[in-house]
């Protein structure tokens, strides 16, 4: 029986059978589904058990304020009652859940409840909590309300990215080691000889660790490797900070409108973007806007550059330009103090609200106006959750200006972007006035928790279908769906499930051992077949298609072994290159419609189709009409029974059968009549028809 089957099943069994029943990814019971543009309408029903009366939906909208409010619904049979809500002309987001008394005469809230498929709730004696600041259990059901005219760049939906931290991808052909040293020779600067040694994690004596070692990765280092990002199917590179900074990975800005010249300079960057353009890529560059670095020329905490900085203005009394920039204060024994991100001295926060800040920033010849002038095609705001929701407004209105709508704006968000909280305040990120779309940390996390054994697939499903519900399509096909990145262990080491600890020393020698090895490397290639069929941008972190091992940082951030690559290495190079091209081949595992077909124990599978010929967003893309994507996590074999029509296929789980188990990742179709396959364990198969 297959999943819909299933699901069919159990929803006619809801509606026999004398119990209250509301799924809110159910057109029956919510219609439209999902996220839904101001002034929408949409239809609410609800099956209540016999003997119920004052049934009521209740409901709370808004963002920064919500109002409550109560509608009696009205009955269309002996246990179905129904309401159609216009929604609010503002973006915001929508809470709701419904209230009855029983034959008892108690009173009953029906709320949301998680990981179910559909959407089912549940029934609670108490309401929902919806405040940012509270616990919120009981769930309340969610719709997100987005401006109507919410649109993304077609480049970011469905794209292929690859993610490159510029000083350990590659040493151009020109590298100069003695130039390297001579560029910025400071005192707490470690630099690396050769391109094989291991991260620092010591720092100088008199230092102690502060991220200071340098490889001499460079943009034109990038440029030489274009070739071989674009065989990966790439059509965006976006670039971990590549400004003037004291540190390697640069997220400790020193200078934002010049490159770093162990990178290259700005020219450096010209040459890249045109030859990148050439290729069909786009380059995205990572915007630190929160904090500045307190070796900056905008502070200026150790005099190293010209001018006066913030910390010398205020401490000494004198004018400088960069001064309401900060927050200073003088603690209880008159000792200089300031606001820095996450208590880190070396980080000062920036008053993102300053006006000059803002014009410097936003303003002509500023931050934004300089890098879209020079082909930047967008933008990664680092801590999104810890800049204003008007910086990010004043962010997004900018760039669009300045590229004529195209350029890409995303947001770091490690949480359900849709109902993010932060700061005592539900945030504007999902709601088409800042973001275009986030980056996909819950879909890692949703993803390794199913892959390592957490959960089985029905769970992933849900997950998965709940973020779907509640992002706006438009957002939701330009998700970073990553599952590596510099802040997190890499893929393969995180799937061996390592001991968690904070020890750089012990980090360093973490290294899957044999035993489990394959299975590591089992596990990952579904993840990334997932990622290239499911709904997003899949995101690639360098040296994943070579199988890097990586802990924390800075062990996900080690140098790509451009001449040491191992035959396992190799052959993995090819099976990344080889599924890409699935993706960069047909258009509807871009930006096609989605459906589940079976999520059950370690079997999960889905399909992507066009509808004549057509994508979600109605345009006419190229390759095959539908492709389904099987895969098996577990340790047993798994056997099904593909079913097909000109509707699509259905997957029918089945007990052993004697058919050979699949060998391969890509098969033809069914289009119609039947096909049986044996997944192994640890695989998966894409089905073209």
């Amino acid at each position: 029986m297959s999943d819909l089957q299933k699901m069919t099943e159990q929803t006619n069994e809801n509606k026999t059978r004398d119990v209250t029943y509301h799924a809110s990814r159910l057109t029956e019971y919510r219609n439209p589904f999902g996220a839904m543009p101001c002034d929408g309408k949409v239809e609410l029903c609800i099956d209540v058990e016999t003997g119920a009366s004052e049934v009521t939906l209740c409901y709370t909208y808004g963002l920064y304020r919500f109002t409550y409010h109560e509608e009696p619904l009205h009955r269309l049979s002996l246990r179905r009652y129904r309401t159609e809500l216009a929604l609010p002309h503002e973006s915001g987001l929508l809470f709701y859940w419904f209230r009855y008394v029983n034959a008892e005469g108690r009173t009953i809230y029906y709320v949301a409840s998680a990981d179910n498929r559909n959407g089912e709730g549940m029934t609670y004696h108490e309401p929902p909590r919806v405040g940012p600041d509270e616990d919120k259990y009981p769930y309340a059901f969610q719709i997100t309300i987005y401006k109507k005219d919410f649109v993304t760049p077609d480049a970011i939906k469905g794209a292929m990215i690859y993610q490159i931290f510029p000083d350990r991808f590659r040493r151009d052909r020109f590298f100069d080691y003695d130039k390297m040293v001579r560029s910025e020779d400071r005192p707490e600067r470690i630099f690396h000889r050769s391109w094989y040694e291991d991260v620092d994690i010591e720092g100088k004596p008199e230092t102690g660790y502060l991220a200071c070692d340098f490889y001499g990765g460079s943009l034109d280092g990038i440029c030489e490797k274009l070739d071989y990002i674009k065989s990966l199917g790439i059509d965006i590179i976006y670039l971990n900070p590549i400004f003037c900074a004291r540190s390697s990975h640069r997220y400790d800005t020193a200078d934002y409108l010049n490159v770093d010249p162990i990178l290259g300079g700005n020219a450096a960057f010209t040459k890249l973007v045109a030859a990148a353009k050439a290729l069909g890529i786009r380059i995205i560059i990572d915007g630190v806007f929160s904090h500045t670095g307190a070796d900056s020329k905008y502070f200026n905490k150790f005099g190293r550059y010209e001018g006066v900085g913030a910390y010398e203005a205020y401490c000494q009394d004198k004018e400088s330009m960069y001064r309401t920039w900060y927050n200073f204060y003088k603690d209880e024994n008159g000792n200089v103090n300031y606001d820095s991100w996450w208590g880190f001295p070396d980080l000062p926060n920036v008053n993102e609200d300053d006006l000059a800040y803002r014009n410097f920033i936003f303003g002509e010849g500023g931050v934004v106006d300089k890098w879209t002038s020079e082909g930047a095609g967008g933008i990664r705001l680092d801590v999104s959750d810890e800049l204003p929701d008007g910086f990010i407004r004043q962010m997004r209105d900018t760039l669009k200006v300045k590229t004529k709508g195209e350029g890409i704006l995303i947001g770091e968000v490690w949480e359900d972007a849709s109902n993010k909280c932060s700061y005592g305040s539900y945030r504007d990120f999902m709601l088409g006035n800042t973001h275009d779309s986030v980056m996909g940390y819950p879909f890692r996390k949703t993803l390794l928790d199913y892959l390592t054994g957490w959960y089985g697939a029905d769970v992933l499903d849900a997950r998965l279908e709940g973020f779907r519900e509640r992002y706006p399509a438009q957002a939701y096909y330009s998700i970073m769906n990553l599952v590596s990145s510099h802040d997190v262990p890499r893929i393969l080491t995180a799937l061996s499930k390592p001991y968690d600890t904070d020890d750089r020393h012990v980090q360093k020698n973490m290294k899957i051992d044999a035993g489990s090895f394959d299975d590591c490397v089992k596990l990952g290639h579904i993840a990334y077949a997932i990622q290239i069929g499911y709904i997003g941008s899949a995101t690639l972190y360098y040296g994943d298609e070579i199988l890097m091992e990586g802990y924390k940082d800075p062990f996900n951030r080690r140098t790509y072994p451009w001449e040491r690559l191992t035959v396992k290495q190799e052959e993995n190079l090819m099976f990344t290159r080889r599924i890409a091209r699935l993706r960069t081949d047909n258009g509807c595992l871009r930006t096609g419609f989605y459906r589940t077909l079976a999520a059950e124990g370690d079997l999960f599978a889905f399909e992507r189709y066009l509808v004549d010929g057509k994508d979600f967003f109605g345009r006419e893309v190229s390759g095959s009409s539908r492709i389904a994507l099987l895969t098996n996590r577990g340790d047993e074999p798994v056997y099904v029974t593909l079913s097909g029509s000109q509707d699509g296929i259905n997957v029918i789980k089945k007990d052993k059968m004697s058919i050979p188990l699949t060998n391969r990742y890509i098969v033809g179709g069914v289009n119609s009549g039947q096909m049986d396959l044996g997944l192994a364990p640890r695989s998966f198969v894409f089905v073209i028809y």
